[in-house]
């Protein structure tokens, strides 16, 4: 009687592993035909021209937006929204592949620039880039070059180096509409 018994579990062990492998054989086969490069798919850039002369038109103060950047730079994120005190915002990827964005608004910049940097902290300290003094902020997420002026808060913001931010905040010009 035990004989029976031992027989059978022996061949539900064996026949679990017979399983096992068949589902390791199904799992490797389709990881082989399965795209998973992340390099496959490269970032498409935004065509921003448009939202940036509305942007241009409608906000109270001048909006600020890149010039002279190389193509390596691609715009991800654009938007403008009048409701939410004419709040600008110009996402990019960086050539290094970090997320640089551009936010201005005419909202409180104690509550707006930790909204925009995900919870970032004044530093206290100051950095000058093309001759005009800009606030280095630090956060968990994101940190930030920040300048008041004109009624407006201009936050360069994202996971990129100060460097790459400072390259941003560099560029940035107004062609007012």
């Amino acid at each position: 009687m035990w004989g029976v018994a031992g027989m059978r579990g022996r061949q539900t062990v064996r026949g679990m592993f017979q399983s096992l492998g068949v589902i390791m054989v199904a799992a490797g086969v389709m990881y082989l035909f399965i795209p998973h490069d992340e390099d496959a798919a490269p970032v498409k850039a935004k065509d921003y021209r448009v939202e940036l002369l509305t942007a241009q038109r409608a906000a109270p103060y001048p909006v600020l937006a890149p010039e002279g950047l190389g193509a390596d730079w691609k715009a991800t994120v654009v938007s403008y929204k009048r409701e939410k005190a004419d709040a600008w915002q110009l996402g990019f990827l960086s050539p290094d592949t970090q997320y640089v964005a551009i936010h201005q608004s005419t909202a409180a910049p104690g509550k707006y620039v930790p909204e925009v940097t995900h919870e970032a902290k004044d530093t206290g300290k100051t950095q000058t880039v093309g001759g005009q003094v800009w606030h280095r902020w630090e956060g968990p997420k994101y940190d930030a070059l920040v300048r008041t002026e004109g009624g407006a808060t201009t936050v360069v913001t994202g996971t990129a180096s100060f460097e790459r931010l400072a390259e941003m905040a560099g560029s940035l010009r107004s062609q007012k509409a």
